[in-house]
């Protein structure tokens, strides 16, 4: 009766998962399966067929890509730069909060106003204040007597404004993941530390840090996916200008696919960044679990 009864909710369960799993195969999988057998052929929106094979040459077309390696290059530095500072700012600022013990709902309110605006419309507000001769950027730069700055135009500006950008728009996103652990850790081992005659640094560095890991962890593993993938601040910003100071690889790739209209190559393109992506988180994160 006992065996009956749970081979009856196992088959419930997997009718109940079956819809979600449909879902998963159809937005997911078959995209991704689509993908690696478009990268095969020779298949461009002026023909749109699936009738040239070529293998692996557009993975080893890729490879011989000088634009392809600065574009991994500039994705590089903006993934190192947004998270490390994304990271730091937001423990810092989730420290501070964590330690408020009034008003923290009007905190929240207005850390998550940021993070709920779409990507575009931050991209089209940011552009607009540093517009070189209009926007409110230059405007108050002038007020100070400093002279205006091209932020955009200026492929040693253009990178950092990028950045700069990103992490006013995402690190809403760190703070209340951070802020979030901060708050589910027990009270004990402070008390402990207190007792034992540790200071606030003490505290943070002996207790803080070990008991927030594996929060930190998940923050930097997801932060750096959204940070690889990042297109939308980009293409409405600069369009990977000027030169190719900001032509990340998500952008190159769209370039590949809707400019030179080689979908094929895109697609090729498409599979080795989520090999690169798939390679180095599962790096980082064997890495960090071993300091857990």
């Amino acid at each position: 009766m006992a065996a009956t009864l749970a081979a009856r909710d196992r088959r419930f369960g997997q009718l109940m998962a079956a819809p979600g799993l449909a879902a998963l195969l159809l937005v997911i999988v078959f995209p991704i399966l689509f993908t690696l057998y478009t990268s095969a052929f020779d298949f461009t929106l002026i023909n749109p067929r699936h009738d040239t094979f070529v293998g692996f040459a557009h993975y080893a077309r890729a490879f011989g890509l000088a634009e392809f390696g600065n574009a991994l290059l500039v994705t590089l530095w903006f993934v190192v730069a947004v998270v490390v500072l994304e990271f730091a700012v937001g423990f810092l600022v989730a420290l501070m909060l964590n330690a408020v013990e009034r008003g923290k709902a009007v905190y929240y309110a207005i850390l998550l106003c940021p993070l709920l605006i779409n990507p575009v419309v931050v991209g089209l507000i940011w552009r607009m204040f540093l517009h070189p001769e209009l926007g409110i950027a230059n405007y108050v730069l002038g007020l100070v007597g400093l002279g205006p700055v091209n932020w955009l135009g200026d492929p040693r500006n253009a990178f950092w404004t990028l950045v700069v950008v990103d992490i006013w728009h995402q690190v809403s996103f760190m703070i209340v993941l951070l802020l979030a652990g901060l708050a589910s850790l027990p009270k004990e081992p402070y008390e402990a530390a207190r007792m034992e005659g540790a200071g606030t640094l003490a505290c943070f560095w002996h207790v803080t840090l070990p008991l927030m890991r594996p929060v930190i962890l998940v923050t930097l593993l997801i932060r750096l996916i959204f940070a690889v993938r990042t297109y939308d601040l980009v293409y409405i910003m600069t369009r990977g200008g000027p030169g190719q100071a900001t032509d990340l690889v998500s952008y190159f790739i769209y370039r590949q696919a809707f400019v030179g209209l080689n979908i094929g190559q895109a697609s090729a393109l498409a599979v080795l960044l989520l090999l690169i992506v798939l390679v180095l988180t599962a790096w980082l994160y064997r890495h960090m679990r071993s300091l857990v």
